[in-house]
């Protein structure tokens, strides 16, 4: 389950986080955001009917997760509503033994090297640096260290500015925000635009 979502991650090392006020639809979001380049959605629990969200969309057969799960219940609900994978702001230790309970991957949050070592022992797929432009992306480098064979995720503050340094310095794939979903450009339905976007911060992903 692990290595497999860790593959997936560094084909498409990406992940579209949405929050907004108001999705008007979230399949055509998915599919807006794939035709972009980008595979991984997370929508969050600070999204309004989440749960509804993520259903349609996994009903269309988008990769869906949820994120900002911080209680076991949280997790249940996501999962239930098809999310294949969960993403948590900090350490969850409830929520990553419901995501092993239910086989699906998570991605705990961490910020310093103590914390990166607790996410490995619950066996986290990958651990998410939040914030990572609090440190920037020579940290990742640095954690690389210790951690040479930990999948690191660069979230917060990641734009299509500084993506791929983090990417070179050692993150496995970064989290997109407003950067590429923009409350309000999705509270307004206005895809083309979302897609726009997303092939904009994939093309500076790419090494150079």
């Amino acid at each position: 389950m692990a290595e497999a979502a860790r593959a997936a991650l560094a084909a498409s090392p990406v992940v579209a986080v949405v929050r907004a006020p108001r999705i008007p639809d979230a399949a055509a979001l998915c599919a807006a955001l794939a035709e972009g380049g980008i595979t991984w959605t997370e929508f969050t629990f600070t999204t309004p009917d989440v749960t509804t969200h993520l259903h349609r969309a996994a009903q269309a057969g988008h990769r869906v997760g949820v994120g900002t799960v911080l209680t076991a219940d949280q997790a249940e609900q996501g999962l239930a509503a098809g999310a294949s994978f969960l993403v948590t702001p900090g350490l969850r230790p409830e929520v990553a033994d419901v995501a092993h309970a239910a086989g699906v991957p998570v991605i705990l949050g961490a910020l310093t090297a103590t914390e990166v070592a607790q996410a490995v022992d619950l066996g986290a797929a990958a651990v998410k640096i939040f914030p990572a432009r609090a440190f920037g992306p020579g940290y990742f480098k640095d954690l690389r260290g210790p951690y040479p064979d930990v999948p690191l995720v660069a979230s917060g503050g990641v734009n299509a500015g500084n993506a791929a340094e983090f990417l070179a310095h050692g993150a496995l794939a970064v989290c997109a925000g407003t950067d590429v979903v923009p409350p309000e450009v999705v509270a307004a339905g206005d895809w083309a635009e979302i897609t726009r976007r997303a092939r904009a911060f994939t093309e500076a992903c790419a090494p150079r």
